[in-house]
C-alpha cells in the first residue's frame, strides 16, 4: 500500500520574514497633471518673485506644500484672502467659474494650474448642461475637484457619493441622464456606482471617454498585481489625497494582508513588519520620488534590501505649462489696481 505524501508544512511568519524583499510599483508618484501644477508654482516664483499666492493646496501632499512655502508660495483657502494686485494660482483640482469671477473682482492676475483631465470633465459638464441633461457626478462630497465641477452647472448636477447613495437620486427625465466622475476615484468603486445607477436608469449615458484619469488607473492596476503577492503594502501619500487613500483600499481588496498610508518613512510602525516577507511599495499621484527613496532606505536598513520593480504600464504623457506663464502678470495685476 502506497502512503500518501505528507502535506507541505505551512510557512511560519518567521520563515516568511527571513526571505525579505520589496515589490516597487511602476508607475507610481507624480502624474503629468501634478508635475505641471508644481512646476507652474515654481516657474511663477522664478519669473515674478515671491510672494505668489495659491488657492488651496496646489496638490494634496504635505511635503510639496511645505517645500513651495519655503520658496515663497503662500497658500490660502479663499480668493478673498489674496491682497489686491497680486498673483493667484488655482490648484490642479480645478475651481468653479465663480472663483474666476472672485479673482477678477479682487483685481488679481491668475494662473490656472487645473489638470487638463479635470478641465475635460468641466467641459463635459458644461456641454451636457447646455443639452439639458441631468448630470450625476460620482465623487466624494467636499472634495475640491467635485466642488469645482459642480460649480460649472449647479442646477443640473447631482452628486452621487458611492453606490449606497444611488437610492437617493432623483432626475427629471430618466431618458436624459448622464454620469461623470471625479478623476481620482477607485475604478472598481466608480463602476459599481455606475452599475447601480444603470439599474435605476437603463438609458443612462456614459461620457465619451472614461473620466477616471490614466494615472489613477495605472497606479491601481499596479497595486492590484502587487496585493496578490505582498504581505504588507505601504502607500506614500497624504491623508487628504483621494487617489492615495484609494490605493490602500485597492491593495487590501487585492489580497494584501495589511496596508497603510504614510507621508514619510518615519511614520511606519516597525510592528507592521512582524512576519512580513514581501513589502509592496507605491506612492500616490501627488508624491515626489524623494519620499519613496526615503522609504526604500528605511526598509533596507531593516533587511529589505532586495527590490524588484513591478511594472503595470508605461506612461509618456506630458502637459504644457499654463499659458499665463508667458505673460508679465505682475504688470497686469498692477494695471488692474490702477483702473
Amino acid at each position: 500500500m502506497t502512503s500518501s505524501p505528507s502535506p507541505t508544512p505551512a510557512t511560519t511568519p518567521g520563515e516568511a520574514a527571513s526571505r525579505r524583499r520589496v515589490l516597487l510599483a511602476a508607475p507610481r508618484g507624480y502624474c503629468a497633471g501634478v508635475d505641471r501644477a508644481v512646476i507652474a508654482v515654481e516657474k511663477a516664483l522664478e519669473q515674478y518673485g515671491a510672494p505668489v499666492y495659491v488657492r488651496h493646496e496646489i496638490v494634496h501632499n504635505k511635503y510639496v506644500v511645505k517645500t513651495l512655502e519655503k520658496k515663497g508660495a503662500i497658500f490660502v483657502e479663499e480668493t478673498e484672502e489674496v491682497p489686491e494686485g497680486n498673483i493667484v494660482i488655482f490648484s490642479a483640482h480645478g475651481v468653479a467659474p465663480v472663483v474666476h469671477e472672485e479673482a477678477k473682482r479682487g483685481k488679481l492676475a491668475t494662473i490656472d494650474a487645473t489638470c487638463p483631465l479635470v478641465t475635460k470633465v468641466h467641459k463635459e459638464a458644461v456641454r451636457y448642461a447646455k443639452e439639458d441633461y441631468d448630470i450625476l457626478l460620482i465623487g466624494h462630497e467636499g472634495h475640491e475637484e467635485v466642488i469645482g465641477t459642480s460649480g460649472e452647472a449647479p442646477e443640473h448636477i447631482t452628486l452621487v457619493d458611492g453606490p449606497q447613495d444611488v437610492a437617493n437620486v432623483e432626475v427629471r427625465d430618466p431618458d436624459k441622464v448622464v454620469w461623470l466622475s471625479q478623476t481620482t476615484l477607485s475604478v472598481d468603486e466608480t463602476m459599481e456606482t455606475v452599475d447601480a445607477l444603470k439599474g435605476r436608469y437603463p438609458n443612462l449615458l456614459s461620457p465619451p471617454s472614461d473620466d477616471i484619469c490614466y494615472a489613477t488607473q495605472n497606479r491601481q492596476i499596479a497595486v492590484k498585481q502587487m496585493g496578490a503577492e505582498a504581505d504588507l503594502v505601504i502607500v506614500v501619500g497624504s491623508k487628504n489625497s483621494s487617489n492615495s487613500v484609494r490605493l490602500v483600499e485597492v491593495a487590501l481588496g487585492a489580497g494584501a494582508r495589511d496596508a497603510h498610508l504614510v507621508d514619510y518613512a518615519e511614520e511606519i510602525d516597525e510592528a507592521w513588519l512582524e512576519g512580513v516577507g514581501t513589502v509592496g511599495v507605491t506612492s500616490g499621484a501627488s508624491v515626489p520620488e524623494v519620499l519613496v527613496h526615503g522609504l526604500l532606505d528605511w526598509l533596507a536598513a531593516r533587511g529589505y534590501e532586495d527590490v524588484e520593480t513591478l511594472t503595470a504600464a508605461e506612461e509618456s504623457i506630458h502637459f504644457s505649462l499654463p499659458k499665463e506663464l508667458r505673460r508679465d502678470l505682475r504688470a497686469e495685476a498692477k494695471a488692474a489696481t490702477e483702473d
